[in-house]
């Protein structure tokens, strides 16, 4: 099975004035993250606005971003959603332009329970011969996978780990100590990033890689390294942009909103989101000063 890499940046999608995606800087945004640290990306989910990115759209992204990538650095297509015909149809045609991998979300808003998020994602694993990543996030979807259903799902073969934005360390502990070997977890929360890794935790889908990516990269390797000490000084400096990027707005508000600031243009939000208004940028740019920029503007 492919190695996806520790650090996945969950990579904005660009867009022109107009907003329709600004395919020139998605490619140039592409390169720029594999360029500045990280191990792959995530492309098309919440950072990217899946949910208002047409079919084609999506699909036409993943291929760019592979294509631009190649065997540099690994690329996880967002196909989860709450069908589970249309998201084994979405995951098929991901494979077949050659993407790395596949996120796949709890399914959301139909509130099934985990019998039915047992089977659903045994099926999309069983339609396709790519490593899968499940992610668990009750706050958006409305549903939390328990630790029974994940440790029943690390033992499908190409389910390789869960994305987990619960906050609960407890179940991250348990997920880490029971579920079969090689099934990692990855923080859902860039500020948890720290914490999860010293539980045993592997990496993390990262929002503040679009600028920071070097030196996400280095605390966790601090982490790995043991030395913690350094590691822990290093969190605690990431950690205002870290929250201030998911928690002054809603994702990607922030993040499209400090790229623009920065120099790299990503215009803004399809609605129903909207640009960061006049109180939010403020609180924005009175955390970007604090931080160099990895990403090649």
């Amino acid at each position: 099975m492919v190695e996806l890499g520790r650090l996945l940046t969950a990579m904005v999608t660009p867009m022109h004035i107009d907003g329709s995606v600004d395919w020139e800087q998605t490619r140039r945004l592409a390169k720029g993250l594999i360029d500045s640290g990280s191990d792959g990306m995530v492309v098309g989910a919440t950072t990217g606005e899946g949910p208002t990115l047409s079919h084609e759209e999506k699909i036409r992204l993943w291929g760019e971003a592979k294509a631009v990538v190649g065997d540099t650095g690994s690329i996880v297509a967002n196909t989860g959603n709450y069908s589970t015909a249309d998201s084994i149809q979405l995951s098929r045609e991901a494979e077949e332009v050659g993407v790395d991998g596949l996120l796949l979300v709890v399914p959301y808003y139909n509130k099934p329970p985990q019998e039915g998020i047992y089977r659903h994602f045994k099926a999309i694993a069983e339609s396709t011969h790519l490593p899968c990543i499940l992610y668990n996030i009750p706050g958006r979807t409305g549903t939390k996978m328990s630790l029974e259903t994940t440790i029943k799902v690390s033992q499908i073969d190409n389910i390789v780990g869960v994305k987990d934005a619960t906050e609960d360390f407890e179940l991250m502990a348990h997920v880490i100590d029971k579920a079969e070997d090689g099934f990692n977890i990855w923080s859902g929360n860039d500020g948890d990033t720290f914490q999860l890794m010293c539980l045993g935790g592997y990496g993390v889908i990262c929002v503040v890689a679009n600028l920071y990516a070097a030196q996400m990269k280095h605390m966790m390797e601090l982490t790995l390294s043991g030395n913690l000490f350094q590691a822990a000084e290093e969190h605690r400096r990431l950690l205002p942009i870290c929250k201030g990027m998911t928690e002054i707005a809603s994702n990607p508000i922030p993040v499209k909103y400090a790229m623009n600031k920065l120099g790299f243009s990503v215009g803004d939000p399809r609605l129903p989101l909207v640009p960061a208004d006049t109180s939010m940028a403020s609180k924005i740019d009175s955390l970007l000063g604090s931080y160099s920029v990895d990403l090649p503007i």
